[in-house]
């Protein structure tokens, strides 16, 4: 794990990255979030991810219900470490995907929960992606891009097709709606920033890579398929959904409908109007300033309007 503080007596913050498979500390040397200011930041790589990528890790390990008793086993030891009651747990993607089942199976750890593209039903987001991708590359004229996706096909019944899941990066990140805002491409704005990340090593850096097509093949069906929501209906502590207006990995209104159906003691949505997938790093200022005011203190202040809210 990665940790930033500025102050270790700040409160903790545990970032679950996405992926499955994909550490996100390089993403905050391009994009720097300055979450530092006001936490202590762990970034930790997951089971069989970056740092903790291991080719003897048993692949039957690799399950959902084991990252949940990691991310407890590691919270555990960040409050033992730092001495204190609670943290903050920030989930990203996959990461929340994950993040929201641990604050749910362990409340008592957690001050409150943040999610950042917040996954609700992977599958009917991505069945979403394909159909508005098509409809913009459409109205831009794209025809051969018009074509591919077409060919490409994506459905409840049927899930996503291996020539969905090639052309899917190109064409979220062709209309701005993929990792970021201003990620042309996962090349450029992804693998040549990996390896250019001064954190790692070459050896961890290659083991990035590894780890994240070792993980996508054990976690990814379950990560697809399953409707959060059928696993999820409340939480005990305050939860935080950070979502996009251009998020298309993650769909702004699955999101917002998942988030009108949780309860929770404490619930603030928060639409980000310049951002796709990673608002805490495309939007740095606005987020801590929703860190500081509403989530640090408990509060909803700055949060959208929501039915029942």
């Amino acid at each position: 794990m990665i940790i930033q503080s500025m102050d270790v007596t700040h409160p903790v913050l545990l970032f679950l990255h996405g992926g499955p498979g994909m550490p996100e500390f390089f993403l905050n040397t391009t994009h720097p979030a300055g979450l530092e200011r006001d936490f202590t930041v762990v970034w930790w790589d997951q089971r069989g991810a970056g740092l903790s990528y291991d080719p003897d890790i048993p692949p039957d390990s690799m399950t959902v219900a084991q990252m949940i008793a990691d991310t407890v086993a590691v919270t555990q030891y960040l409050l033992g470490r730092f001495g204190q009651e609670k943290v903050y747990l920030l989930g990203h993607s996959w990461g929340s995907f994950l993040g929201l089942q641990v604050a749910a199976a362990a409340p008592e750890l957690f001050h409150a929960y943040i999610g950042m593209g917040q996954v609700s039903f992977q599958l009917r987001s991505e069945v979403a992606a394909h159909r508005i991708m098509t409809d913009q590359y459409r109205a831009r004229g794209d025809e051969n891009m018009v074509r591919r996706l077409e060919a490409a096909p994506v459905s409840m019944a049927q899930g996503l097709s291996a020539a969905y899941l090639h052309l899917r990066d190109d064409a979220m990140h062709g209309l701005g709606v993929g990792t970021t805002r201003d990620m042309a491409s996962v090349i450029s704005g992804v693998f040549v920033q990996v390896w250019q990340c001064r954190a790692y090593t070459l050896r961890e850096k290659i083991g990035i890579w590894q780890g994240m097509r070792w993980s996508r093949n054990l976690l990814w069906e379950d990560f697809i398929a399953t409707d959060l929501s059928t696993r999820v209906r409340a939480l005990a502590v305050p939860m935080y959904f950070f979502t996009g207006r251009h998020d298309l990995t993650a769909n702004h209104n699955l999101a917002a409908e998942f988030f009108d159906r949780i309860d929770a003691p404490v619930k603030g949505f928060y639409t980000f109007e310049n951002s796709a997938h990673s608002p805490v790093f495309e939007e740095p200022a606005r987020a801590r300033e929703i860190l500081r005011t509403d989530v640090l203190a408990g509060k909803t202040s700055l949060a959208d309007p929501r039915p029942g809210n």
